[in-house]
């Protein structure tokens, strides 16, 4: 007759339950139930549940079963020594390493610190020292484990890693310190970096959206003062204080609201972004790194397999330098909202700030300019261009950008006009975690989490881990 407590007996803490001791050698599960009935039947006594404090007991036994569940991974893997049964191995430098003991170490890992005994091999020719299970394990070069690694991740992508630290330890019980939690994200956003220009695989959809559309913005980030030597901005004495993230996006919006106007669809959007550089030479052999990383995220979309593509910007130059390089087919579009927000300030330079006309004049020209009356919009700011440096760049930067701002024919095909989607990526992948009071960069750090929260906003994180896993298996 079995001795473990039947499935009548977990659910009824009255049912005496044989001491785990008392328990023969039997299967790890087992043992484990066992112990952690025993533990919760001792916790319980034979108080009354109405004088039961459930959040003191959960958190009791959450303990105690992530205790026994280490105790018991801990042992399990400390009693394997096959890992040191070779007497060489290979080196990292090439040469052959010797077998020279087993060394323990502690590791943070989901159910609590794990002390692992592991073989350790030494080269005599490069004086360095391995351990092969911990490649084996994904505990190489450091002292979390995967499970722990993924939630750093997590939590370094979205908030403060201050914030991360604790959120850590108040909902998964995991003691790492803010500053593990920053060197283990920005870690695992270099190698997420360096993925995102190896992996090209297409999306796999059952048929592309008629119309694709890629968006392409950038925004500054607070950067620390050794990131800014030399270089110009738009402080008063020259300096600046950020660098720009260039960031592109692509989705589908083939949805329509309640005025038939085109809407972003539903998870179509993916993004794309660093601190890099759009500036391509004449005498340059390769397109810059920003013109790969756009190609490299239209591959990955099958954006020119789409039957209309739609290129969306603010109007920069570099913008359509990159759109007529790579998408020659597709239709330019300047932000309708950024437009307007260049007429708007225009009218404040021109009437100030709080002057009513400025509104009125404003209003007018937006107006004008959704209803395609171009030629009207372009003599109203020309009449003050003589007198205003603001309606000077105003004008030519609606004649330079005429054909892209044609909205009531871009209506007429139903597409969207404005970027939105692009302003808030901007926000959600940059400004929300990047440009919070206090923050100050590192161009290694920023675009560590910035390729972090891309990858899990475009929901391609878990696409990379696996690939990360079976390339540490292969290894």
């Amino acid at each position: 007759m079995s001795r473990f407590p039947s499935r009548s007996a977990i659910c009824n803490f009255a049912t005496p339950l044989p001491h785990p001791k008392e328990l023969k050698k039997t299967s790890l599960d087992a043992l484990l139930a066992a112990e952690i009935l025993w533990d919760i039947e001792a916790l319980l006594g034979r108080q009354s549940l109405k004088d039961l404090d459930l959040e003191a007991l959960e958190s009791a036994v959450r303990r105690q079963a992530l205790r026994l569940a280490a105790h018991a991974v801990q042992q399990r893997l400390n009693a394997d020594h096959s890992d040191g049964e070779q007497p060489h191995r290979r080196c990292g430098c090439g040469q052959l390493s010797r077998y020279a003991g087993r060394r323990a170490k502690t590791f943070e890992s989901a159910l609590g610190p794990l002390t692992l005994e592991r073989a350790y091999y030494h080269c005599s020719v490069c004086s360095r020292g391995f351990c092969p299970r911990d490649r084996q394990l994904g505990l190489e070069n450091t002292s979390l484990s995967p499970a722990v690694t993924r939630m750093v991740a997590t939590v370094g992508a979205l908030v403060s890693f201050e914030e991360g630290s604790q959120l850590l330890r108040e909902l998964a019980g995991v003691p790492v310190n803010a500053k593990q939690v920053e060197r283990a994200a920005e870690a695992l956003g270099v190698e997420i970096g360096e993925d995102e220009k190896q992996d090209l695989t297409p999306v796999e959809l059952p048929s592309l959206p008629p119309t694709l559309y890629l968006g392409v913005d950038g925004t500054g980030v607070p950067m620390r003062a050794e990131e800014l030597k030399g270089r110009g901005g738009k402080q008063p004495d020259g300096s600046a204080k950020t660098r720009e993230v260039k960031l592109c996006t692509v989705w589908s919006a083939e949805a329509r609201d309640a005025q038939d106007r085109p809407m972003r669809d539903e998870g179509s959007v993916s993004y794309t972004a660093a601190i890099e550089s759009a500036a391509t030479l004449d005498t340059d052999q390769a397109p810059s790194a920003f013109t790969q990383r756009v190609l490299r995220e239209a591959l990955r979309r099958r954006f020119t397999q789409a039957q209309r593509t739609v290129v969306i910007g603010d109007g920069a130059p570099w913008i359509w330098n990159i759109a007529q390089e790579l998408f020659p087919r597709a239709i330019q579009i300047v932000d309708r909202f950024h437009v307007k927000q260049t007429l708007s300030t225009v009218s404040k330079a021109v009437y100030g700030s709080d002057s009513p006309r400025a509104h009125q004049w404003a209003r007018r020209r937006h107006d004008e300019l959704d209803a395609g009356k171009f030629s009207d919009l372009l003599r109203a700011v020309r009449r003050h261009s003589s007198h205003s440096e603001e309606a000077r760049k105003c004008f030519q930067y609606l004649h330079r950008n005429r054909d892209r701002m044609r909205y009531p024919y871009f209506e007429t095909l139903g597409l969207c006009t404005s970027s939105g989607v692009v302003e808030a990526g901007c926000k959600v992948i940059v400004a929300t975690r990047l440009k919070r009071a206090g923050m100050h960069w590192t161009l290694r750090g920023s675009n560590a989490i910035i390729a972090l929260r891309c990858s899990h906003l475009s929901g391609r994180f878990q696409d990379f881990w696996e690939r990360r896993s079976d390339a540490r298996k292969a290894a």
